[in-house]
């Protein structure tokens, strides 16, 4: 059901046969994409917090969950990490203990190995949970919770209940009213979906790698903002996705 596949900055993605769509951009890289499109736009606005509480859509190959934990240690923060994370597949999650990541997560292997065997992972700064299961149903058990979301399921294309505006209703809930949500996703029907339920929307730009979407329910200052009215009046048929 999976296909292991090397992506354009030297790391191993892969392709689900199921979806079929890989796991990352393999033009970006596996590695590039989880730390310029999720991490470094992430905690550039919120790793001064003491605490910090993360949900990962989806935990996938977790190199979301290990990316951050890299930039964690690799710059020397010490702030309590909180990893949620949500995955469908139990198939795949048994596979990853003999996957092929990139040198960077060498040292952070026997979080995976833990992960793989009981689903949890902790020591003094790092809590890390992964559930096996619905993530619509998941989400609904945090209220005010998360300060950072990684959105980064499959494309609307592929994997439709990820991207509704109902979904992003119950993301909206689960966050802090400061929180922020990061995603590869430019479609403006995503964006719309993010607008509808009180987001704010900017562009997350930078050398080697395409452009991607910060979400915010407070205003920021860090990104380019996109006029979402603008946007709308120039596009009068879109629509955001629905359940």
């Amino acid at each position: 059901m999976h296909e292991v596949i090397l992506s354009g900055d030297g790391s191993y993605t892969a392709y689900s046969v199921e979806y079929e769509e890989h796991y990352h951009s393999t033009r970006d890289g596996a590695l590039k994409e989880s730390l310029l499109k999720h991490v470094h736009p992430a905690f550039k606005i919120k790793q001064h917090l003491e605490e910090i509480n993360i949900l990962d859509i989806c935990f996938g190959l977790g190199f979301n969950t290990l990316a951050t934990i890299y930039y964690h240690k690799k710059n020397l923060l010490s702030s309590k990490l909180n990893i949620y994370s949500p995955e469908l597949d139990a198939s795949l999650v048994k596979l990853l203990v003999d996957f092929t990541y990139p040198k960077e997560f060498d040292e952070l292997k026997h979080i995976v190995f833990k992960l793989c065997e009981s689903g949890k992972y902790e020591d003094e700064n790092l809590h890390v949970e992964l559930f096996i299961g619905d993530a619509r149903e998941y989400i609904k058990k945090f209220k005010n919770k998360f300060d950072i979301v990684y959105q980064d399921a499959f494309s609307p294309k592929k994997n439709h209940a990820l991207w509704t505006k109902e979904y992003f209703r119950d993301i909206e809930n689960s966050m802090r009213k400061d929180g922020v949500l990061t995603t590869y996703s430019m479609a403006l029907a995503t964006r719309l979906a993010l607008y509808e339920n009180g987001f704010n929307i900017y562009i997350n730009s930078g050398e080697g790698f395409r452009d991607a979407t910060v979400a915010s329910l407070s205003e920021l200052r860090e990104f380019l903002h996109v006029d979402m009215q603008h946007k709308i009046s120039c596009n009068p048929d879109v629509k955001s996705l629905r359940d």
